[in-house]
């Protein structure tokens, strides 16, 4: 493997200076570019309705993202839909949870989250509410058999089935392979992936693609299954004990990567 200069990671840029890979960059003297691999495109309100989804016929809505969460609100909007004050949210994290604040007025009694950010802690809350009609808001590529998050989470509608819950799944947003076929300086030495859909963008974009010398990073036991399935070598993999975040596998990689030239 030659030595790591130019990564590509498959995310947005971080907002802050204090972020990690930046510090990578310093201490290794490597160059980290952030482009998204995936992004995300609404679900027209004309494409919800054909759906046959009434929003209003639930009782509850689950969401696992922020992004999610806007969409709901703004198909709402779209349709004119005004969503009662009994209806009961069912967020993944508090972070999720926090961010309903955007859009309704926060009350405990109807906010319900799951305290470790884990979609399996969330069903508890679920199982005492078995007699709500939910509605999970998903992005287009979401199904019972689906991958689930990257860091290998039980996929949420597959938990629903399992609770033998009431729920309706609801698409409300499309993920869609960003376009690098244009891209006039595209080589690295690694790239990073954070979920399945990340590596299916990668063989959109390029169906050619080897991997040769360079270096493959994966976040979760799902996207480095899907990396493996499609022929990749997985180099770098994260969370683990040793290393709970893409930044620390990196750190320790590299360490080990510039050691060695």
């Amino acid at each position: 493997m030659v030595k790591i200069k130019r990564i590509l990671v498959s995310q947005p840029r971080p907002t802050t200076e204090k972020s990690p890979y930046f510090d990578l960059e310093t201490k290794y003297g490597v160059k980290i570019d952030f482009k998204p691999f995936i992004k995300v495109e609404p679900v027209l309100a004309k494409e919800f309705r054909q759906q046959k989804v009434s929003i209003l016929d639930h009782t509850a809505i689950v969401f696992t993202a922020r992004t999610a969460i806007d969409h709901f609100f703004r198909l709402c909007e779209e349709m004119r839909i005004k969503i009662p004050e009994t209806m009961k949210y069912f967020c993944v994290s508090q972070s999720v949870a926090n961010y309903l604040q955007t859009y309704i007025q926060y009350r405990k009694r109807k906010v319900f989250f799951s305290a470790t950010g884990k979609i399996e802690d969330l069903m508890v809350s679920v199982h005492k509410h078995l007699d709500e009609k939910f509605l999970v808001a998903v992005a287009d590529v979401h199904s019972v058999n689906s991958c689930a998050a990257a860091e290998g989470k039980e996929d949420i509608l597959a938990l629903m089935e399992k609770a033998n819950a009431t729920y309706t799944k609801a698409v409300m947003y499309k993920t869609v392979s960003t376009d690098f076929t244009e891209e006039p300086d595209f080589n690295y030495d690694m790239f990073v992936f954070f979920s399945p859909s990340g590596i299916g963008s990668l063989f959109k974009n390029f169906p050619d693609f080897k991997q040769g010398e360079m270096a493959i990073g994966c976040l979760g036991a799902t996207t480095a299954k899907v990396a493996k399935e499609a022929g990749l070598e997985v180099n770098v993999q994260a969370p683990t004990p040793e290393t709970p975040s893409m930044p620390a596998a990196l750190d320790l990689f590299l360490k080990e990567n510039h050691k060695k030239k």
